[in-house]
Protein backbone atom coordinates (compact mmCIF):
# COMPACT_ATOMS: atom_id res chain seq x y z
CA UNK A 1 0.00 0.00 0.00
CA UNK A 2 1.62 3.24 -1.09
CA UNK A 3 1.46 6.68 0.42
CA UNK A 4 -1.49 8.71 -0.72
CA UNK A 5 -0.59 11.86 -2.60
CA UNK A 6 -1.77 15.04 -0.97
CA UNK A 7 -4.65 16.27 -3.15
CA UNK A 8 -4.72 19.83 -4.39
CA UNK A 9 -7.78 21.26 -2.70
CA UNK A 10 -9.81 23.81 -4.64
CA UNK A 11 -10.33 27.10 -2.89
CA UNK A 12 -14.01 26.40 -2.24
CA UNK A 13 -13.37 22.91 -0.86
CA UNK A 14 -12.79 24.22 2.66
CA UNK A 15 -14.59 27.14 4.19
CA UNK A 16 -12.19 27.63 7.04
CA UNK A 17 -8.73 29.10 7.41
CA UNK A 18 -6.16 27.04 5.58
CA UNK A 19 -3.82 27.26 8.50
CA UNK A 20 -6.22 25.83 11.06
CA UNK A 21 -3.83 24.15 13.48
CA UNK A 22 -3.37 20.70 14.81
CA UNK A 23 -5.23 19.42 17.84
CA UNK A 24 -5.34 16.48 20.15
CA UNK A 25 -7.30 15.36 23.17
CA UNK A 26 -7.20 13.13 26.24
CA UNK A 27 -8.03 9.65 25.09
CA UNK A 28 -7.64 6.03 25.87
CA UNK A 29 -6.24 3.77 23.21
CA UNK A 30 -8.53 0.90 22.30
CA UNK A 31 -6.99 -2.45 23.03
CA UNK A 32 -8.37 -3.64 19.69
CA UNK A 33 -6.24 -1.26 17.60
CA UNK A 34 -3.87 -3.97 16.46
CA UNK A 35 -6.77 -6.28 15.65
CA UNK A 36 -8.73 -3.65 13.74
CA UNK A 37 -9.75 -4.72 10.24
CA UNK A 38 -7.12 -3.80 7.64
CA UNK A 39 -7.71 -0.51 5.84
CA UNK A 40 -9.07 -0.82 2.35
CA UNK A 41 -8.06 1.40 -0.52
CA UNK A 42 -10.94 3.76 -1.13
CA UNK A 43 -11.79 5.36 -4.49
CA UNK A 44 -11.61 9.11 -4.60
CA UNK A 45 -15.34 9.28 -5.29
CA UNK A 46 -16.34 7.06 -2.36
CA UNK A 47 -19.98 7.29 -1.33
CA UNK A 48 -22.00 6.87 1.82
CA UNK A 49 -23.26 3.45 0.70
CA UNK A 50 -25.02 1.57 3.50
CA UNK A 51 -23.14 -1.44 4.90
CA UNK A 52 -24.99 -4.69 4.14
CA UNK A 53 -25.10 -5.77 7.79
CA UNK A 54 -26.10 -2.41 9.29
CA UNK A 55 -27.85 -2.82 12.68
CA UNK A 56 -31.50 -1.78 12.60
CA UNK A 57 -31.08 1.03 15.13
CA UNK A 58 -28.19 2.72 13.28
CA UNK A 59 -28.95 5.74 11.11
CA UNK A 60 -26.29 5.94 8.38
CA UNK A 61 -25.86 9.43 6.80
CA UNK A 62 -26.32 9.95 3.09
CA UNK A 63 -23.74 11.69 0.87
CA UNK A 64 -25.16 15.13 1.60
CA UNK A 65 -25.08 14.39 5.33
CA UNK A 66 -21.42 13.37 5.12
CA UNK A 67 -20.51 16.57 3.27
CA UNK A 68 -22.38 18.64 5.86
CA UNK A 69 -20.60 16.82 8.69
CA UNK A 70 -17.17 17.52 7.15
CA UNK A 71 -17.90 21.22 6.74
CA UNK A 72 -19.19 21.60 10.28
CA UNK A 73 -16.27 19.75 11.86
CA UNK A 74 -13.68 21.79 9.96
CA UNK A 75 -15.44 25.05 10.76
CA UNK A 76 -15.75 24.18 14.45
CA UNK A 77 -12.15 23.03 14.66
CA UNK A 78 -10.84 26.24 13.12
CA UNK A 79 -12.68 28.24 15.80
CA UNK A 80 -12.03 26.05 18.85
CA UNK A 81 -8.65 24.37 18.41
CA UNK A 82 -6.50 24.42 21.53
CA UNK A 83 -2.96 25.78 21.29
CA UNK A 84 -0.86 22.74 22.22
CA UNK A 85 2.86 22.46 21.44
CA UNK A 86 2.64 19.49 19.05
CA UNK A 87 0.13 21.36 16.89
CA UNK A 88 2.87 23.76 15.82
CA UNK A 89 4.73 21.17 13.76
CA UNK A 90 4.09 18.87 10.84
CA UNK A 91 7.23 16.84 11.43
CA UNK A 92 5.91 13.24 11.34
CA UNK A 93 8.46 12.12 13.95
CA UNK A 94 7.33 14.79 16.41
CA UNK A 95 3.66 14.06 15.68
CA UNK A 96 4.31 10.34 16.20
CA UNK A 97 5.93 10.96 19.59
CA UNK A 98 2.94 13.04 20.68
CA UNK A 99 0.51 10.37 19.52
CA UNK A 100 2.30 7.68 21.50
CA UNK A 101 2.51 9.84 24.62
CA UNK A 102 -1.19 10.74 24.44
CA UNK A 103 -2.23 7.10 24.59
CA UNK A 104 -3.55 6.49 28.13
CA UNK A 105 -2.19 9.88 29.29
CA UNK A 106 -3.89 13.24 29.81
CA UNK A 107 -3.04 16.18 27.56
CA UNK A 108 -2.01 18.36 30.52
CA UNK A 109 0.66 15.80 31.44
CA UNK A 110 1.97 15.37 27.90
CA UNK A 111 2.32 19.14 27.53
CA UNK A 112 5.27 18.98 29.92
CA UNK A 113 6.84 15.75 28.67
CA UNK A 114 6.67 16.20 24.89
CA UNK A 115 8.93 19.30 24.67
CA UNK A 116 11.53 17.74 27.00
CA UNK A 117 11.53 14.51 25.01
CA UNK A 118 11.99 16.31 21.69
CA UNK A 119 14.72 18.49 23.16
CA UNK A 120 16.64 15.42 24.30
CA UNK A 121 15.86 13.35 21.16
CA UNK A 122 15.23 15.89 18.37
CA UNK A 123 15.41 13.32 15.56
CA UNK A 124 14.59 9.67 14.99
CA UNK A 125 18.31 8.95 14.78
CA UNK A 126 18.92 10.57 18.17
CA UNK A 127 16.23 8.41 19.72
CA UNK A 128 17.50 5.23 18.10
CA UNK A 129 21.08 5.89 19.25
CA UNK A 130 20.12 6.57 22.87
CA UNK A 131 20.43 3.86 25.56
CA UNK A 132 17.03 2.52 26.52
CA UNK A 133 17.68 3.60 30.13
CA UNK A 134 17.86 7.23 29.00
CA UNK A 135 14.54 6.88 27.19
CA UNK A 136 12.84 5.23 30.16
CA UNK A 137 14.21 7.82 32.57
CA UNK A 138 12.74 10.63 30.47
CA UNK A 139 9.45 8.69 30.29
CA UNK A 140 9.13 8.50 34.09
CA UNK A 141 5.70 9.69 35.20
CA UNK A 142 3.92 8.91 31.93
CA UNK A 143 3.45 5.25 32.86
CA UNK A 144 2.79 2.38 30.46
CA UNK A 145 6.51 2.02 29.81
CA UNK A 146 5.96 -0.46 27.01
CA UNK A 147 5.14 2.56 24.86
CA UNK A 148 8.62 3.99 25.41
CA UNK A 149 10.27 0.67 24.63
CA UNK A 150 8.30 0.27 21.41
CA UNK A 151 9.01 3.88 20.45
CA UNK A 152 12.73 3.21 20.89
CA UNK A 153 12.53 -0.06 18.96
CA UNK A 154 10.58 1.59 16.14
CA UNK A 155 13.17 4.36 15.91
CA UNK A 156 15.80 1.69 15.35
CA UNK A 157 13.73 0.20 12.54
CA UNK A 158 13.31 3.61 10.91
CA UNK A 159 17.06 4.20 10.98
CA UNK A 160 17.88 0.74 9.66
CA UNK A 161 15.18 0.43 7.01
CA UNK A 162 14.28 4.02 6.08
CA UNK A 163 17.53 5.93 6.45
CA UNK A 164 16.38 7.76 9.56
CA UNK A 165 13.42 9.36 7.78
CA UNK A 166 9.96 8.68 9.15
CA UNK A 167 8.12 6.71 6.42
CA UNK A 168 5.13 8.22 4.67
CA UNK A 169 3.80 4.93 3.31
CA UNK A 170 0.91 3.63 5.40
CA UNK A 171 1.97 -0.02 5.31
CA UNK A 172 5.51 0.88 6.34
CA UNK A 173 4.27 2.97 9.27
CA UNK A 174 1.87 0.20 10.28
CA UNK A 175 4.78 -2.28 10.33
CA UNK A 176 6.67 -0.30 13.00
CA UNK A 177 6.73 -1.79 16.54
CA UNK A 178 3.82 -0.57 18.63
CA UNK A 179 1.99 1.12 15.73
CA UNK A 180 -1.59 0.12 14.97
CA UNK A 181 -4.10 1.30 12.40
CA UNK A 182 -5.18 4.32 14.43
CA UNK A 183 -1.65 5.59 15.10
CA UNK A 184 -0.53 5.14 11.50
CA UNK A 185 -3.59 6.96 10.18
CA UNK A 186 -3.35 9.75 12.75
CA UNK A 187 0.33 10.48 12.08
CA UNK A 188 0.01 10.46 8.29
CA UNK A 189 -3.19 12.50 8.24
CA UNK A 190 -1.89 15.10 10.71
CA UNK A 191 1.68 15.42 9.41
CA UNK A 192 1.01 14.73 5.72
CA UNK A 193 -2.73 15.48 5.33
CA UNK A 194 -3.10 12.00 3.81
CA UNK A 195 -6.70 10.83 3.75
CA UNK A 196 -6.75 8.08 6.37
CA UNK A 197 -9.57 7.44 8.87
CA UNK A 198 -9.04 7.27 12.63
CA UNK A 199 -10.83 5.49 15.45
CA UNK A 200 -9.90 5.81 19.14
CA UNK A 201 -11.66 6.30 22.46
CA UNK A 202 -13.14 9.74 21.87
CA UNK A 203 -14.21 9.10 18.29
CA UNK A 204 -15.74 5.74 19.22
CA UNK A 205 -18.03 7.64 21.60
CA UNK A 206 -18.71 10.41 19.08
CA UNK A 207 -19.42 8.03 16.18
CA UNK A 208 -21.63 5.80 18.32
CA UNK A 209 -23.80 8.73 19.36
CA UNK A 210 -23.96 10.18 15.85
CA UNK A 211 -25.08 6.85 14.39
CA UNK A 212 -27.25 5.73 17.30
CA UNK A 213 -25.16 2.57 17.83
CA UNK A 214 -26.72 1.26 21.04
CA UNK A 215 -24.71 -1.95 21.55
CA UNK A 216 -21.16 -2.38 22.85
CA UNK A 217 -18.91 -0.50 20.38
CA UNK A 218 -15.84 -2.57 21.26
CA UNK A 219 -17.13 -5.83 19.76
CA UNK A 220 -15.37 -6.89 16.53
CA UNK A 221 -18.52 -6.35 14.45
CA UNK A 222 -19.10 -2.86 15.81
CA UNK A 223 -15.44 -1.95 15.49
CA UNK A 224 -15.65 -2.88 11.83
CA UNK A 225 -18.80 -0.79 11.46
CA UNK A 226 -17.19 2.26 13.11
CA UNK A 227 -14.08 1.95 10.97
CA UNK A 228 -16.35 1.84 7.92
CA UNK A 229 -18.04 5.03 9.08
CA UNK A 230 -14.66 6.70 9.64
CA UNK A 231 -13.61 5.71 6.11
CA UNK A 232 -16.83 7.15 4.70
CA UNK A 233 -16.59 10.58 6.32
CA UNK A 234 -12.86 11.36 6.10
CA UNK A 235 -12.32 14.01 3.39
CA UNK A 236 -9.75 13.91 0.61
CA UNK A 237 -8.53 17.39 1.60
CA UNK A 238 -7.44 18.48 5.10
CA UNK A 239 -7.92 15.01 6.53
CA UNK A 240 -5.58 15.80 9.41
CA UNK A 241 -7.54 18.88 10.45
CA UNK A 242 -10.76 16.91 10.12
CA UNK A 243 -9.53 13.96 12.19
CA UNK A 244 -8.20 16.22 14.91
CA UNK A 245 -11.46 18.15 14.91
CA UNK A 246 -13.36 14.90 15.49
CA UNK A 247 -11.06 13.91 18.34
CA UNK A 248 -11.30 17.38 19.85
CA UNK A 249 -15.09 17.25 19.67
CA UNK A 250 -15.12 13.86 21.33
CA UNK A 251 -12.78 14.93 24.11
CA UNK A 252 -14.02 18.46 24.79
CA UNK A 253 -17.73 18.38 23.88
CA UNK A 254 -19.06 14.85 23.40
CA UNK A 255 -17.80 13.75 26.80
CA UNK A 256 -18.66 10.45 28.42
CA UNK A 257 -20.55 12.08 31.28
CA UNK A 258 -22.58 15.27 30.88
CA UNK A 259 -21.86 15.89 27.19
CA UNK A 260 -22.10 19.52 26.12
CA UNK A 261 -24.64 18.91 23.38
CA UNK A 262 -25.63 22.58 23.21
CA UNK A 263 -22.10 23.38 22.00
CA UNK A 264 -21.87 20.55 19.47
CA UNK A 265 -22.08 21.55 15.78
CA UNK A 266 -23.27 18.03 14.89
CA UNK A 267 -26.22 17.78 17.27
CA UNK A 268 -28.91 18.18 14.57
CA UNK A 269 -27.70 15.00 12.89
CA UNK A 270 -26.89 13.12 16.11
CA UNK A 271 -29.21 10.20 16.78
CA UNK A 272 -28.36 10.04 20.49
CA UNK A 273 -29.13 13.75 20.95
CA UNK A 274 -32.33 13.67 18.90
CA UNK A 275 -33.64 10.66 20.86
CA UNK A 276 -32.33 11.75 24.28
CA UNK A 277 -30.08 8.71 24.70
CA UNK A 278 -26.73 10.38 25.33
CA UNK A 279 -26.42 8.67 28.71
CA UNK A 280 -27.07 5.24 27.19
CA UNK A 281 -24.75 5.50 24.19
CA UNK A 282 -22.16 4.14 23.94
CA UNK A 283 -23.11 1.02 25.85
CA UNK A 284 -20.83 -0.40 28.51
CA UNK A 285 -18.39 -3.13 27.54
CA UNK A 286 -19.88 -6.60 27.38
CA UNK A 287 -17.11 -7.84 29.66
CA UNK A 288 -16.24 -5.20 32.27
CA UNK A 289 -12.74 -5.16 33.70
CA UNK A 290 -12.39 -7.43 36.71
CA UNK A 291 -10.08 -5.82 39.21
CA UNK A 292 -7.93 -7.89 41.55
CA UNK A 293 -6.88 -6.35 44.87
CA UNK A 294 -3.31 -6.86 46.06
CA UNK A 295 -1.28 -5.66 49.03
CA UNK A 296 2.47 -5.32 48.58
CA UNK A 297 5.38 -3.92 50.54
CA UNK A 298 8.33 -2.03 49.10
CA UNK A 299 11.40 -2.48 51.29
CA UNK A 300 14.12 0.17 51.47
CA UNK A 301 17.33 -1.54 52.55
CA UNK A 302 20.12 0.89 53.37
CA UNK A 303 23.79 0.12 53.94
CA UNK A 304 25.64 3.31 54.77
CA UNK A 305 24.93 5.82 51.96
CA UNK A 306 23.66 3.15 49.54
CA UNK A 307 20.35 1.42 48.89
CA UNK A 308 19.54 -1.99 47.43
CA UNK A 309 17.77 -2.38 44.10
CA UNK A 310 18.05 -3.71 40.57
CA UNK A 311 16.93 -3.28 36.98
CA UNK A 312 13.87 -5.47 36.60
CA UNK A 313 14.18 -8.39 34.15
CA UNK A 314 12.08 -8.81 31.03
CA UNK A 315 9.58 -11.22 32.59
CA UNK A 316 8.52 -8.88 35.40
CA UNK A 317 6.24 -5.90 35.76
CA UNK A 318 8.01 -2.64 34.77
CA UNK A 319 10.74 -4.56 32.96
CA UNK A 320 13.77 -2.38 32.31
CA UNK A 321 13.09 0.01 35.20
CA UNK A 322 15.10 0.13 38.41
CA UNK A 323 13.21 -0.84 41.56
CA UNK A 324 13.60 -1.65 45.23
CA UNK A 325 12.68 -5.08 46.66
CA UNK A 326 8.93 -5.74 46.79
CA UNK A 327 6.95 -8.51 48.41
CA UNK A 328 3.33 -9.66 48.19
CA UNK A 329 2.04 -9.48 51.76
CA UNK A 330 -1.72 -9.58 51.19
CA UNK A 331 -2.00 -13.19 52.29
CA UNK A 332 -0.85 -12.35 55.85
CA UNK A 333 -2.56 -8.98 56.31
CA UNK A 334 -6.24 -9.74 55.78
CA UNK A 335 -8.74 -10.03 58.58
CA UNK A 336 -12.17 -11.68 58.57
CA UNK A 337 -13.55 -8.86 56.40
CA UNK A 338 -10.72 -9.38 53.89
CA UNK A 339 -9.41 -5.88 54.52
CA UNK A 340 -5.68 -5.10 54.89
CA UNK A 341 -4.55 -4.39 58.42
CA UNK A 342 -2.76 -1.10 58.89
CA UNK A 343 -0.17 -0.20 60.04
CA UNK A 344 1.95 -3.26 59.35
CA UNK A 345 1.53 -5.74 62.22
CA UNK A 346 4.66 -7.24 63.86
CA UNK A 347 4.18 -10.62 62.19
CA UNK A 348 4.29 -8.98 58.76
CA UNK A 349 7.56 -7.24 59.59
CA UNK A 350 8.99 -10.49 60.93
CA UNK A 351 8.05 -12.33 57.75
CA UNK A 352 9.61 -9.59 55.61
CA UNK A 353 12.83 -9.77 57.62
CA UNK A 354 12.91 -13.51 57.03
CA UNK A 355 12.43 -13.00 53.29
CA UNK A 356 15.24 -10.43 53.17
CA UNK A 357 17.56 -12.92 54.86
CA UNK A 358 16.57 -15.80 52.57
CA UNK A 359 16.70 -13.85 49.30
CA UNK A 360 19.61 -11.51 49.93
CA UNK A 361 21.58 -13.05 52.80
CA UNK A 362 21.04 -9.89 54.87
CA UNK A 363 19.86 -9.45 58.44
CA UNK A 364 17.86 -6.34 59.21
CA UNK A 365 15.30 -4.88 61.60
CA UNK A 366 12.48 -3.32 59.57
CA UNK A 367 10.19 -0.47 60.54
CA UNK A 368 7.02 0.76 58.77
CA UNK A 369 7.62 3.98 56.86
CA UNK A 370 4.97 6.55 55.99
CA UNK A 371 1.48 6.00 54.65
CA UNK A 372 0.60 3.37 52.04
CA UNK A 373 0.25 4.26 48.37
CA UNK A 374 -2.79 3.20 46.35
CA UNK A 375 -2.28 2.65 42.63
CA UNK A 376 -3.45 0.48 39.75
CA UNK A 377 -1.47 -1.62 37.27
CA UNK A 378 -3.31 -3.42 34.44
CA UNK A 379 -6.04 -5.39 36.24
CA UNK A 380 -4.55 -4.99 39.73
CA UNK A 381 -5.48 -2.43 42.36
CA UNK A 382 -2.56 -2.31 44.72
CA UNK A 383 -2.12 -1.04 48.26
CA UNK A 384 1.64 -0.49 48.62
CA UNK A 385 3.15 -0.39 52.09
CA UNK A 386 6.71 0.78 52.73
CA UNK A 387 9.25 -0.53 55.25
CA UNK A 388 12.84 0.50 55.85
CA UNK A 389 15.84 -0.97 57.61
CA UNK A 390 19.57 -0.38 57.99
CA UNK A 391 21.82 -3.29 57.14
CA UNK A 392 25.02 -3.96 59.02
CA UNK A 393 28.18 -4.50 56.96
CA UNK A 394 27.52 -7.73 55.11
CA UNK A 395 27.69 -9.06 51.59
CA UNK A 396 24.83 -9.86 49.31
CA UNK A 397 24.36 -13.54 48.64
CA UNK A 398 25.72 -14.88 45.37
CA UNK A 399 22.17 -15.64 44.26
CA UNK A 400 21.10 -12.02 44.78
CA UNK A 401 24.15 -10.67 42.98
CA UNK A 402 23.60 -12.94 40.00
CA UNK A 403 19.97 -11.76 39.86
CA UNK A 404 21.18 -8.19 39.38
CA UNK A 405 20.70 -6.75 42.88
CA UNK A 406 23.20 -4.01 43.72
CA UNK A 407 23.92 -1.19 46.17
CA UNK A 408 23.60 2.29 44.65
CA UNK A 409 24.15 5.79 46.00
CA UNK A 410 21.39 8.38 46.09
CA UNK A 411 22.95 10.19 43.12
CA UNK A 412 23.08 6.99 41.06
CA UNK A 413 19.46 6.15 41.89
CA UNK A 414 18.43 9.64 40.82
CA UNK A 415 19.87 8.93 37.37
CA UNK A 416 18.10 5.58 36.96
CA UNK A 417 14.64 5.13 35.41
CA UNK A 418 12.41 4.19 38.35
CA UNK A 419 8.87 2.88 38.39
CA UNK A 420 6.26 5.49 39.31
CA UNK A 421 5.71 4.20 42.84
CA UNK A 422 9.42 3.67 43.45
CA UNK A 423 10.01 7.28 42.44
CA UNK A 424 7.17 8.41 44.73
CA UNK A 425 8.62 6.57 47.71
CA UNK A 426 12.14 7.75 46.95
CA UNK A 427 11.20 11.41 46.63
CA UNK A 428 8.85 11.38 49.61
CA UNK A 429 10.89 9.37 52.08
CA UNK A 430 14.55 9.59 51.11
CA UNK A 431 15.46 12.63 49.05
CA UNK A 432 14.24 15.22 51.61
CA UNK A 433 16.69 13.73 54.12
CA UNK A 434 19.60 14.05 51.73
CA UNK A 435 19.08 17.69 50.81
Amino acid sequence: MTARPQPRCPANDVEDSANAGKSRRTRSRLSAEKSAPPPAERPSNRTAKLPADLPAEVRWPDAAGCRDLRRKVLRWFAAHRRDLPWRRTQDPYAVWVSEVMLQQTQVVTVQDYWPRFLQRFPTVSDLAAAPIDDVLRLWQGLGYYRRAKQLHAAAGVIVQQHGGQFPTDFSQVLALPGVGRYTAGAVLSIAQQQSWPILEGNTVRLYSRLLGLASDPTTPANQQLLWRFAETIVPQCRAGDFNQGLMELGGQVCQRHQPKCGECPLRKGCVAYQTGRQAEIPAAKSRPTRWEARTECLVLLQRGPRWLGRTLPADQRWAGLWDFPRFDIGWLLTNEQDEPQWPLPPRALEWLQQQVHEQFGLRVQLQPLGEPIRHAVTRFRILLAVAQGHVAASRLSATATSAGWEWLSAAAIGDRPLSVTARQVWERQIEPRDT
